[in-house]
């Protein structure tokens, strides 16, 4: 299930919550907890459930390549897994249709997308990234769901998470055997993309220096295995890159609810990095 990329997904959902502008009403009908706290429940069933039919997919590979894995190793059948995989994926679904039907959909398309990925879109050089880069927009957009009226406003926003996971699963795909240099410069520039993005948001809404004081960080955490990666693309160095940057998605999450003048939301967030951290060394991140 990869414990430490669920706590990220967790940080999409609260990131859309303050981009929505959900906390920030006021008058008599004062939000509550209840929905914020069901879409999280439900992006853990989501992304738990894709993660493991991540691994369901790619059983037979994965006894050549990556056998300490739970499957190839023996720790847990196919069907165990499947099994598994199958109730989280439900579970997130459900969870969201209680919210309401628009988020709902979006966890059901969310969950198509993760299987999707997983049987046909991993092996289409162009098409995957973009679709593993989907699962996380139609995330951010779960989160702003929370205020169905305020997708029509923001729904473009899920271009960016589109992005940068995008560039994260092009460098991925020399975790195994090494990567070339022309795809690490690439996924650079597609990051500083992605900063650009959240520093314009930032700067329109008069939030430049609060979203700064978590995109510094970001850039840093994100930039410097990048770069090691690049001065020698090796399996090791990529996948420490990799790694980094799914971590780093709870400092790109903190810099938008800044972005949107939700400090406090984003320093919940920010809390959420060192339990990733410690599950990620628990736990396979990549």
């Amino acid at each position: 299930m990869r414990p430490a990329n669920i706590v990220t997904s967790v940080a999409d959902v609260l990131a859309g919550t303050a981009i929505s502008g959900y906390f920030a009403a006021s008058g008599e009908l004062q939000p509550t907890v209840l929905p914020v706290l069901l879409l999280c429940l439900s992006t853990i069933g989501l992304y738990g459930g894709g993660v493991v039919f991540n691994d369901v997919f790619d059983a037979t590979l994965d006894s050549i390549e990556r056998p300490e894995r739970p499957i190839p190793s023996g720790l847990i059948s196919k069907t165990e897994a499947t099994t598994l995989g199958a109730v989280l994926l439900t579970a997130g679904i459900l969870l969201a249709f209680f919210v309401s039907i628009i988020s709902g959909i979006l966890a059901f398309l969310v969950a198509i997308s993760a299987l999707v990925y997983n049987r046909w879109g991993k092996h289409h050089s162009f098409l995957g990234p973009i679709n593993m880069g989907l699962c996380r927009g139609l995330n951010l957009l779960l989160g702003i769901s929370v205020v169905p009226v305020a997708l029509q406003s923001w729904w473009y926003l899920a271009f960016v998470p589109i992005i940068y996971i995008a560039s994260i699963t092009m460098i991925s795909r020399g975790e195994v055997h090494g990567g070339s240099k022309t795809t690490l410069y690439t996924a650079s520039l597609l990051y500083g993309l992605v900063i650009l993005f959240i520093l314009y948001f930032a700067f329109t809404k008069g939030n430049l220096l609060f979203a700064a004081l978590f995109l510094l960080p970001f850039a840093w955490m994100i930039l410097q295995p990048l770069l090691k990666a690049i001065k020698e693309p090796i399996g090791p160095n990529i996948g420490k890159a990799v790694k980094a940057g799914v971590l780093a998605l709870i400092l790109m999450n903190a810099a938008w609810a800044a972005a949107f003048g939700a400090l406090y939301i984003a320093v919940i967030i920010v809390l959420l990095l060192p339990l990733s951290l410690k599950l990620g060394k628990l736990f396979a991140v990549t």
